[in-house]
């Protein structure tokens, strides 16, 4: 149902991605006393101020970002692991990063538990992304930012993607950017909406 009345009247249309959003459990990657609302059509409250993007928005992200089986992507704010385990059905390596350490270690537990053995959790803030795991074919911010600081940009690989949700007022914009020329050159996937994450706000310029 969730998949018929959220994803595919979306313009979701690659079957990989529906397939994936068919077949892992999405109310396993949620806290128990949500398991009942994992498949409503909205952004969910993970607790610890964070959320679980609605299935809608998440999908059309994943179209975006034309994720193909050799890559290996950089899943910023990956929650309990859903959005890591849709993209580990999708590419070769998915390298997640979660600022909660207890929360870190579970999501790597579930992922095991449901034999996905092509990704990593790793603990840290956010902001700084996986250096050491770069570079990216992809991107994807669980999460709403204002800014994505060079460093993280740094990451993605000479013709990589990167998609994440820009807080702009009342209302979000998902935009796709494409790496050329060591420039991340960006255009409008969709409007959405979500808290911003740690770290992602935009600096406070002060004024004399």
């Amino acid at each position: 149902m969730m998949v018929d009345t959220q994803v595919r009247p979306s313009d979701v249309t690659r079957f990989p991605i529906i397939d994936a959003m068919l077949t892992i459990p999405r109310e396993d990657f949620v806290p128990d006393n949500l398991r009942e609302a994992a498949y409503v059509g909205e952004n969910l409250d993970i607790g610890k101020g964070r959320i679980m993007l609605e299935p809608r928005t998440l999908a059309k992200m994943l179209e975006l970002a034309d994720v193909q089986p050799g890559h290996v992507a950089l899943d910023i704010g990956c929650g309990l692991g859903y959005s890591t385990a849709i993209l580990a059905s999708l590419c070769d390596f998915v390298v997640a990063i979660e600022d909660d350490t207890a929360r870190a270690e579970e999501a790597q537990s579930l992922l095991s538990g449901h034999g996905i053995d092509n990704a990593a959790v790793m603990a840290g803030p956010l902001v700084a992304g996986s250096a050491k795991s770069g570079p990216f074919d992809l991107i994807m911010v669980q999460g709403a930012v204002e800014h994505l600081p060079d460093d993280l940009l740094a990451q993605l690989r000479e013709g990589g993607r990167v998609v994440c949700l820009f807080a702009e007022g009342a209302l979000g914009v998902v935009r796709v950017g494409h790496k050329m020329d060591g420039t991340v050159n960006w255009r409008f996937g969709f409007n959405a909406g979500a808290p911003v994450l740690d770290g992602f706000r935009r600096p406070v310029a002060f004024a004399l």
